[in-house]
């Protein structure tokens, strides 16, 4: 059964603590040798996403996803197209909606769940013909719509896509929603919101009329934002509503290609409904790692090359297995 008995991911004895897993690599961190040339694709709701590629000439290409807030400078991000650059791959880094430093047109920005955009880069990339196999890599929020992509579209998947990773991953949206705002996770809770309203600001104009933005702007936690923002902007009826469709646990039964998840057990983000061990040894397809360190896509143990061990993993899961 693909359930990883023994991660080999040990955490230095340094870096054992959660938090510092956690903070280090994110104002630390620099990834030196990636190059990006950005390509914009307009999306069929006249939106658009801005991909960040670091080519190779290779007829393979890993597209990559950020988590919350996050882009396609990140660390965490530029690790994964470094290592696969230099084992020859082609690289797509996919900045989400608003995420690229220009805000999206609509106001519907990107979620959890939102998955079109992601199948729209797959039809553009099949359509071009260039690439002969794709495999997607997401970190956190980018790891749940990798697996709800993957999952949802089940034997219907593009066969240019051969394989999937994610990394510490709220697969359960609802119970890691409350989890994250628990008082040890306040720091984090309070740079997310932070973020979020600065960009409900930039598009004050296309939004007022959806939503109340007083009450918007008093959001503390992700129960108090998904409720008066992102449900109601996204067409769900409420946070719960959305939460339960958009968490990719419920679709990882139909997942169809070889796809890894990677939740580190001391993830001070992620509820136990987030390791889903059952599944693993349920579903041929389906393979959890659960290291015992590693806090949220942490997994600091570094090579003489400079990789990160997620790096290291997320390669040899892909050339193994698509």
């Amino acid at each position: 059964m693909p359930l990883v008995k023994k991660s080999t991911f040990k955490a230095p004895f340094y870096f054992s603590n959660r938090h510092l897993q956690t903070i280090y690599p994110s104002l630390f961190r620099r990834v030196l040798g990636v190059m990006y040339e950005r390509t914009r694709l307009e999306l069929p709701d006249g939106d658009f996403i801005d991909l960040d590629y670091s080519k190779r000439g290779s007829e393979n290409a890993v597209i990559v996803l950020h988590g919350l807030e996050g882009n396609a400078d990140r660390p965490y991000i530029k690790g994964i197209v470094r290592i696969f650059n230099e084992n020859g791959w082609d690289a797509i880094a996919l900045n989400f909606r608003g995420c690229s430093g220009e805000p999206n047109r609509k106001a519907q920005t990107y979620h959890s769940g939102a998955t079109e955009d992601l199948h729209s880069l797959i039809e553009f990339l099949a359509s071009e013909g260039h690439y002969q196999k794709v495999a997607i890599i997401g970190f956190s929020l980018g790891g749940n719509v990798t697996l709800k992509y993957v999952g949802e579209r089940g034997a219907q998947l593009n066969p240019l896509v051969r394989a999937a990773v994610a990394f510490s991953v709220p697969i359960h949206l609802q119970s890691a929603s409350m989890e994250l705002a628990k008082w040890h996770n306040s720091v984090y809770m309070g740079r997310f919101m932070t973020s979020l309203k600065e960009k409900i600001k930039e598009r004050e104009d296309i939004l007022k009329n959806l939503v109340d933005l007083s009450t918007v702007y008093k959001a503390k936690t992700f129960f108090d934002f998904d409720e008066c923002f992102t449900a109601p902007v996204h067409g769900f009826s409420s946070a719960v509503d959305y939460w339960t469709r958009s968490s990719s646990k419920q679709f990882i039964q139909n997942i169809n290609i070889p796809t890894l998840l990677v939740n580190a057990r001391d993830d001070s983000f992620l509820s136990e409904e987030c390791y889903p061990l059952m599944e693993a040894e349920s579903y041929n397809n389906f393979y959890l790692e659960v290291p015992d360190k590693g806090g949220h896509v942490g997994f600091i143990r570094v090579d003489e090359r400079g990789y990160y061990w997620s790096e290291r993993r997320a390669l040899k899961f892909v050339l193994e297995r698509s």
